[in-house]
């Protein structure tokens, strides 16, 4: 039985041992591949010329302040007429932008005139005449009426007649007329700027 211990023993070790060898040979194999691709990197063709040895690299002088004076004044005109070029545009962008913020203070202005207007031709269009008429009037039949005529002139008449003859019309009349009355009447006599 001993035997047969020894032989079981040297089996195992010789999946080992089959192993190593196999890893030996595909090492040695792989370093003759790197000296065999070397090899072909420096084989020449027949015809062509030697191969040349590899030249050592050399560090170039530096160039002298003689050299760098020179390059700098040549350059110095393309780059002033370069820096001359990119103000002359930022100055075009800056006053494209002045530009159309004046049109939009133009619009503006011309928006404020109308509205002024408008105050102006408002205010114009209850004349003394009517407004007396009103004032004549039963609160009662002059909120009725007022009811009835264009919101814009029977706040025009309102803001004519008596402050205290007014506020007795205004509280005879519907609860949605006077609230549209009185908006009209206190956009009107703002003297601010509406929007």
């Amino acid at each position: 039985m001993p035997m047969t211990r020894s032989l079981a023993s040297n089996e195992r070790r010789r999946p080992a041992a089959i192993l190593l060898a196999a890893a030996l040979v595909a090492a040695m194999a792989f370093a003759g591949g790197i000296a065999r691709a070397e090899d072909a990197v420096r084989q020449v063709l027949p015809g062509a010329p030697a191969a040349e040895p590899p030249q050592q690299l050399t560090r170039e002088k530096a160039p002298d302040q003689s050299e760098i004076e020179r390059f700098c004044s040549n350059i110095a005109d393309a780059a002033r007429d370069r820096r001359y070029t990119l103000q002359a545009e930022e100055l075009k962008q800056l006053q494209a932008g002045i530009d159309q913020r004046m049109k939009a203070l133009d619009e503006k202005k011309a928006e404020y005139e109308t509205w002024l207007k408008r105050r102006e031709v408002f205010l114009a269009r209850a004349e003394d005449g009517v407004v007396q008429i009103y004032a004549g009037m039963k609160p009662d039949a002059a909120a009725e009426r007022l009811a009835i005529v264009n919101a814009d002139l029977a706040a025009a008449i309102l803001m004519k007649l008596d402050s205290r003859k007014a506020s007795v019309i205004l509280n005879e009349m519907d609860q949605k007329a006077a609230a549209t009355l009185t908006g009209i009447m206190a956009s009107a006599a703002r003297r601010v700027d509406p929007s």
